[in-house]
């Protein structure tokens, strides 16, 4: 009985299979694609993107301002507010469209803290500038400044003390003619200036950006479910226009629960705005460690 014949592609010292040439093949080319390829060359979806070395005067601060805004709204506790205390590092990051990414670490601080005991922690964010188009996309990650059973206590605190009033709140101008805020009209501010937190940071772009001047009037609801309902006209210092814009704002708040906030502002260059929101709705910006 004669041996079979041995098939043309036996594997053999100088004969190896179709498929494993045509894998030595691609292997072969993707080393040559690699070496060929510039260091630090980035992927497709990061093509777009290139760091700007023009770093616009005051982005950085810009941009954790409008993280910092949109921190305390979607946190919705008048008690942890936060303000920015100072940029630490950052970058910036350009497209083709003018758009701006923004990258950056920064600390903050408590907006009411003890005499004499600052708290400052530490945050990282990303901010996203659409070009000059408002409402800038945030993801932002902050260290707790305050314990969550402390933060709770104190909400509740403010809340029943709202809730206790024997007539509803009907005031003007806090602070006063002098800058004074009295201290029992101190937790409203505090109210307020959260609601604000979500105008403030639906209103910034890269070169606009807005602070608390004055409640110009406050008007709380009777209401027969459990929420602090009230309205109240806010005047936003608009830098760096210098202008003061009203806006009248109702706010809906329940310790431990979502912010609503409707909004009506009375814009002085630029056609009226208006918005409404609650924090479990803006997705997908993110926020985290609170």
């Amino acid at each position: 009985m004669q041996p079979s014949r041995p098939s043309l592609f036996a594997p053999g010292p100088g004969n190896r299979p179709p498929a494993t040439r045509l894998l030595a093949l691609l292997l072969l080319l993707a080393l040559q694609a690699a070496a060929a390829a510039p260091a630090g060359s980035r992927t497709p979806e990061d093509s777009e993107w290139r760091q700007d070395a023009a770093l616009p005067q005051g982005l950085l601060s810009q941009a954790a301002r409008a993280a910092l805004h949109f921190f305390n709204f979607r946190a919705g506790s008048p008690s942890a507010l936060r303000v920015l205390a100072e940029v630490q590092e950052g970058s910036v990051w350009i497209n083709q469209r003018k758009e701006r990414k923004v990258d950056l670490v920064f600390t903050a601080e408590l907006y009411n803290t003890e005499e004499g005991k600052a708290r400052l922690g530490k945050c990282s964010a990303q901010v996203f500038f659409r070009n000059e188009k408002p409402r800038p996309a945030v993801n932002v990650t902050c260290t707790q400044l305050l314990e969550r059973k402390k933060r709770q206590e104190e909400d509740y605190q403010l809340y029943r003390h709202m809730k206790q009033l024997n007539t509803p709140l009907d005031v003007v101008s806090i602070p006063d003619s002098h800058g004074h805020i009295d201290p029992s009209l101190r937790p409203i501010w505090d109210l307020a200036f959260l609601g604000s937190s979500y105008v403030m940071w639906e209103k910034t772009t890269q070169f606009l950006h807005y602070y608390v001047s004055q409640l110009s009037s406050v008007k709380q609801w009777k209401t027969n479910d459990d929420a602090i309902d009230f309205d109240y006209t806010v005047l936003l210092h608009e830098f760096s226009t210098q202008e003061i814009i009203p806006c009248r704002i109702h706010l809906v708040w329940y310790p431990g629960k979502p912010l609503k906030v409707k909004y009506h502002c009375q814009e002085l260059q630029t056609p009226e705005a208006s918005g409404t929101e609650e924090g479990s709705a803006v997705a997908p910006i993110e926020l985290s460690n609170f």
